[in-house]
């Protein structure tokens, strides 16, 4: 039985975001009344193929079933593409009805846009009982929900059983010395230690965002929501630790040009190919895994074992770092928004969109489906954590976290150092 206890709170302390998906094919994305008394919804998400692709589009279709005259209208696009494109339909007033969301600050900045809606009085008291006070608080700005949880998506590293077995290693690293030694193994055997998709940003700056997270305290991590800030050494810490482990070569060739979730030679499908042992990601990992193994199944000898510990740190080893995905609703949506939200939500519909995407779903009810042996570790460590901080870029809000990323990957390339990331930080902080 995996451990059911509740979530711990997240630590969002403020300013939570909708990180937001969308595509632009010519046409007014917003739905709405037509006139006829039928309602039209655009939907938007970023699963692109497979059962995650096919699990929304069910999923609406029961929705449509049983509320005849509503009919949604689905738009999937890459994720990469997600932000760029659903500010523009915010900025242009052409925004669709139903669209992703994550904690962090960039929800902060929609809300006091006006662009989204409120959406605390609109779910029901079974099913916020049922989805827990941690994940709708990671979607709420100043008490007030304005997303609606379908997973939580806590990171750490994800590893090949047969290649770690290869190499003769017989246990998981627990400390980053043992992570280095590890490494070293995987080097003398012929493996790649650790697929990286750089050429995202994102991936690579994960690497930062967990040395912050053991180098630096929870109160210092926390006072990022409301006060961001560069200057505790902790920050510089943090870099130095980054570059000394780059400097061991752990990545895989071309990592800087090398993708995150596209197809066979991105890092997540050189662990699904067994090209590489290691990756560091969020919990949606094996479901990308799965879809790009030969078989599109799950990855068979797929293990995980939390981001280890580091000699002399501030910070909680048990500490974790990851995100709550979601969806919100534009603020002129009409009512029938919210009630699919609240349709998704339910333990049927939450324990079909884990299976679908290989993840963990936020209704608690529905984690009994949850089979993968990585994920049910990486429940039990998130059920067990001191605390869980969301993403620095999403904590920190779009132009500081973008800056953030860019500056993790100049020093990975050779073009940067640990001070030119707190450097590039907080020049984007004082820039707004």
């Amino acid at each position: 039985m995996m451990n059911r206890r509740s979530i711990p709170r997240l630590v969002t302390l403020g300013a939570v975001t909708a990180l937001a998906v969308g595509t632009l094919v010519g046409c007014s994305a917003g739905g709405g009344d037509t006139g006829d008394g039928s309602v039209n919804l655009t939907f938007w998400h970023n699963s692109t193929t497979g059962d995650g692709k096919a699990y929304w589009q069910q999923t609406a279709d029961d929705f449509e079933a049983e509320n005849p005259g509503v009919e949604i209208e689905i738009q999937a696009i890459q994720n990469e593409d997600m932000d760029g494109k659903l500010q523009t339909a915010l900025n242009s007033g052409d925004a669709p009805d139903i669209f992703m969301a994550r904690g962090g600050g960039k929800l902060a900045a929609v809300v006091e846009a006006g662009q989204v809606q409120d959406l605390t009085d609109a779910l029901s008291d079974d099913t916020k009982a049922a989805l827990g006070e941690a994940s709708l608080a990671a979607l709420s700005v100043d008490g007030k929900v304005y997303g609606v949880p379908s997973s939580v998506l806590p990171g750490g590293i994800y590893y090949s059983k047969d290649l770690f077995a290869q190499a003769g290693i017989t246990e998981v690293p627990t400390t980053f010395d043992e992570l280095g030694e590890d490494v070293d193994k995987l080097k003398a055997a012929g493996i790649a230690p650790i697929a990286l998709g750089a050429k995202d940003a994102w991936p690579a700056a994960h690497w930062y965002y967990f040395f912050v997270l053991r180098e630096c305290s929870q109160d210092v991590v926390a006072a990022l929501a409301t006060d961001p800030s560069f200057t505790d050494d902790c920050f510089l810490r943090a870099g130095e630790d980054l570059a000394d482990f780059a400097a061991t070569e752990p990545y895989n060739d071309g990592f800087l040009t090398t993708s995150a979730q596209q197809g066979a030679g991105s890092s997540a499908g050189l662990i699904a190919n067994h090209k590489a042992a290691m990756e560091l990601m969020g919990a949606w990992d094996p479901g990308v895994i799965a879809s790009l193994t030969p078989d599109e199944k799950p990855l068979a000898d797929l293990g995980w074992f939390p981001f280890p510990a580091v000699d002399g740190s501030e910070g909680g080893d048990g500490a974790m770092m990851g995100g709550v995905d979601g969806y919100s609703c534009h603020v002129d949506a009409p009512k029938e928004c919210a009630e699919f939200l609240e349709f998704a939500s339910q333990k049927q519909q939450q324990e079909g969109y884990a299976e679908a995407f290989v993840t963990l779903p936020a209704n608690k009810d529905a984690q009994s489906v949850v089979t993968d042996p990585a994920l049910q570790e990486v429940l039990a460590s998130y059920n067990d954590a001191p605390y869980v901080s969301v993403w620095l870029d999403t904590l920190l809000g779009q132009n500081v976290g973008n800056a953030l990323n860019v500056g993790v990957v100049d020093l990975l390339a050779g073009k940067g150092d640990a001070q030119g990331i707190v450097d590039a930080v907080e020049d984007a902080i004082k820039k707004g």
